[in-house]
């Protein structure tokens, strides 16, 4: 989530005494998003605050609060947590776990199509946290990437649990609420939504990740909409050639318009989707359209800004913020008007006049079926061609009855002792082949061994089998014998060279798991960039496997030694030794406290250098040479004062207390002498 500059009322306020508004984080169709903190826990939080027209329903808010307490039951890994509900005067909101990073739509907008490896391992994790919703009785109703958080680290969570929903349920709306792109069918005609829903979704999504781009696309949003009534999702294959035809089954599998033709949840879809993603080749998982940009691990974390694709609402008008409400007949979302003035001229453009008038299509299919019904009498005689000998009936009726008898009694036999029987299917797992299909025959099945890499079995022995144990089947059914082939290992990714940031990523695509990061001091990689890993690139380990980072912290810095007063050699020494470079400056100066030949100034004189670079020396040329003037018979007051301009030092030998303070005597007198000498004056 990128945080969005904005003017604010509510930034920089508490709400309810607790949660500190720092900054707006996204606006959507039902709600405000902002990091705040929350100043009981000293924790980030992602405070949703609903619109005004949500905020003052009161049947809204009662539905909400019931799904946000069971949204918060919800803990999984994949979903992002609800913490905390409630109200504070005219404002309601929700309080949600902060996940510092960039959604799913941030990664579509920077690469278009993914690879199917990165594609398949970017949705895993939100099937998995739908899986975990439905098993608890949740349905999202909303998903879509912008609700797929993908964290700094690499986590990936599913967030908006419940907002959808508690919208959709109210009566005071009575309207669709859904982002139209990944709308199911049963939802838009009316219909209750359950898990099917959420995978329809889902499968939109993964359409959109495989291809770069939405399967319907329409000028306004029941355009849309009418498109996922009455048309069927294409082939990813036909927008994006060359992905694998087992892709293009479980796209459409999932977005069957007909729930029934749907898996049945989460977990259903969860266990296609790995299965797929073991019998893809490495061709297949890394195929790559020819027009996309170029990947690389950067972009999936360097996202794009955000572009918001809020929760959209459909609408009877040219306002996306305006509500369809849901009519008595359900069939068609493009009816709604017909008995209300006010869209008394609406009209969705390509729909047919029949479709506008779901009474007249109605009456075409039962008249068809009507037709259907008088054939099928007509063809029917209502009495036989010849009435027969009432002995030949009877022994053809004790026939009938005697095949009917044998008939009965081996469906008996077949059903009750025999292969058609009920059976209890074994436990087999952690056993040899030999073993479990020995317990398999004894307990009256055929069994069929496939190899399956596996995590937790050692290789050669039974993982389980299909249907699994203690399930109760008949015994003519074959069951799929599963053997362990081990682990399956992967090769690691080289991570060297590049950012953290890649590094995480490269990592979650591989699905492998960041290990111990520590900082280290280099001279020529620069300060963020990985140095090394551990375990190596191209290495095989399984899935989960911890991949520990050295990363640079860039060259070392150096403290310039402090070499002023030094002989010139020994400073140059000093400065090489430290492992910078020295250079005299060709120009040297007179100092009367440094010696010639020896260092008087440095540049720079103290800090820090990185190894190399530069320290610029200046070298004393000794004291100046001064004249001393002759004083001798006159006052020492002025002699004295006139010495210490020219930069001598005066020292006074004073005779009989130097009662008249003249000078009868100096040394040395009249001869050039290096400034800053001392010049003895005899006075009496």
């Amino acid at each position: 989530m990128v945080q969005e500059p904005t003017q604010d009322h509510l930034i920089g306020t508490t709400v309810d005494g607790r949660y500190h508004v720092r900054s707006r984080l996204a606006r959507g169709g039902m709600s405000t998003v902002y990091l705040a903190t929350d100043q009981r826990l000293e924790r980030d939080v992602a405070l949703k605050v609903l619109h005004p027209h949500l905020a003052n329903d009161e049947t809204f808010l009662e539905r909400l609060s019931r799904e946000a307490k069971a949204a918060a039951s919800l803990s999984h890994p994949h979903v992002v947590s609800v913490l905390d509900q409630g109200e504070d005067g005219h404002i309601a909101y929700l309080v949600m776990e902060y996940v510092k990073g960039h959604t799913l739509r941030d990664v579509i907008n920077q690469q278009g199509a993914l690879p199917p490896r990165l594609a398949l391992a970017l949705i895993d994790p939100v099937i998995e946290g739908l899986a975990a919703a439905h098993g608890s009785g949740l349905i999202h109703r909303d998903i879509k990437p912008e609700n797929v958080l993908i964290a700094d680290d690499g986590r990936i969570k599913v967030g908006d649990f419940g907002l959808a929903r508690a919208v959709t349920a109210t009566t005071s709306t009575g309207a669709l609420i859904g982002t139209v792109a990944y709308l199911a069918p049963e939802l838009v005609l009316g219909k209750p939504a359950d898990a099917r829903s959420d995978v329809y979704s889902a499968g939109i999504m993964l359409y959109e990740m495989l291809t770069g781009k939405q399967p319907y696309a329409g000028e306004s949003p029941i355009q849309v909409a009418y498109q996922h009534v009455n048309a069927a999702v294409g082939r990813p294959s036909e927008a994006a050639p060359g992905l694998a035809e087992d892709l293009d089954e479980l796209v459409q599998w999932c977005t069957a318009v007909d729930a029934e033709n749907r898996p049945v949840d989460g977990s259903a879809l969860l266990s296609e989707l790995r299965h797929i993603r073991t019998t893809l080749s490495d061709e297949q998982l890394d195929h790559r359209q020819p027009s996309s940009r170029p990947l690389s691990t950067a972009a999936a974390v360097e996202a794009a800004a955000p572009r918001e694709n809020p929760t959209e609402a459909l609408a009877t008008t040219a306002s996306p913020t305006e509500f369809i409400p849901h009519q008595s007949n359900p069939t068609t979302v493009m009816a709604a008007s017909a008995r209300q003035p006010r869209n008394a001229g609406l009209a969705l453009p390509g729909v047919d006049d029949d479709l506008r008038q779901p009474g007249k299509r109605e009456q075409k299919k039962l008249e068809r079926q009507q037709a259907k019904d008088q054939a099928r009498a007509a063809a029917t005689p209502v009495r036989p061609l010849r009435e027969g000998n009432p002995r030949r009936r009877a022994v053809i009726w004790t026939v009938v009855i005697v095949i009917l008898a044998l008939l009965a009694g081996s469906a008996g036999w077949f059903f009750g002792m025999g292969p058609g029987s009920p059976g209890t299917v074994p436990d087999v797992k952690n056993k040899t082949v030999a073993e479990a299909q020995q317990l398999l025959r004894t307990a009256g099945f055929q069994s069929e061994p496939r190899d399956v890499f596996d995590d937790d079995v050692q290789a050669g022995l039974a993982v389980g089998t299909e249907p699994k144990s203690g399930e109760v089947v008949r015994k003519f059914q074959p069951i799929a014998l599963f053997v362990s082939k081990g682990a399956q290992l992967f090769a690691l990714p080289g991570l060297t060279g590049g950012t953290l940031d890649q590094a995480k990523t490269a990592l979650n695509a591989a699905q492998m798991t960041l290990g111990n990061v520590t900082e280290a001091f280099d001279e020529k990689i620069p300060a963020g960039s990985v140095i090394s890993q551990d375990p190596a690139p191209g290495k095989e380990v399984r899935h989960g496997t911890p991949v520990s980072l050295v990363v640079s912290k860039g060259p070392q810095p150096i403290p310039v030694p402090d070499v002023r007063g030094l002989p010139q050699d020994a400073a140059v020494k000093a400065i090489q030794d430290a492992g910078l470079k020295a250079v005299v400056a060709p120009e040297t100066v007179n100092d009367k406290s440094v010696p010639k030949g020896a260092v008087v100034a440095q540049s720079p004189g103290n800090g820090t250098l990185v190894r190399g670079e530069t320290v610029t020396l200046t070298v004393s040329k000794g004291p100046k040479l001064v004249r001393v003037p002759s004083f001798i018979g006159k006052q020492a007051k002025d002699a004295q004062k006139d010495l210490e301009k020219l930069g001598f030092d005066v020292k006074i030998n004073a005779i009989l207390g130097g009662f008249f303070g003249t000078v009868r005597d100096q040394n040395p007198v009249d001869t050039e002498i290096p400034e800053g000498s001392v010049v003895t004056l005899t006075v009496v």
